[in-house]
């Protein structure tokens, strides 16, 4: 049973930073696909930053371009974690973030509805 479990949203002020973390167990797949997706109130998902790590190509990273610059994912070399360093935060990236994993093609830009695994969600919030 493949479980994401984030942590690490909270309040801050614009410009300033967070860490999110999603840990992940029971994940067995040998070709690692994993996605932080965000969701504000009214909008739809949509995807921030992908990694993967897979014969082809062993350590890829792909972002939003509202993000490019200001936020990183990285993970363990296990993939039992997946973070996402958010810095020089802004009151447009408040959102509930979201980790997810496998979709069928591991690619930026895939829809939210493609991924297998989601976690439950944390919460950002950027005052101005």
């Amino acid at each position: 049973q493949v479980q994401l479990v984030e942590s690490g949203g909270g309040s801050v002020q614009a410009g300033g930073n967070l860490r999110l973390s999603c840990a992940v167990s029971g994940y067995t797949n040998t070709r690692k696909c994993f996605a932080w997706f965000r969701q504000g109130p009214g909008k739809e998902r949509q995807a921030v930053a992908l990694i993967r790590s897979d014969n082809a190509v062993p350590f890829g990273r792909y972002y939003a371009d509202s993000v490019k610059g200001r936020f990183t994912i990285s993970r363990d070399n296990g993939m039992h974690m997946v973070v996402l360093q958010m810095d020089n935060l802004r009151p447009e990236d408040s959102a509930m973030y979201y980790c997810a994993a496998e979709p069928p093609l591991c690619q930026f830009g895939v829809m939210a509805s493609a991924f297998s695994f989601w976690g439950k969600g944390t919460q950002v919030t950027v005052s101005s």
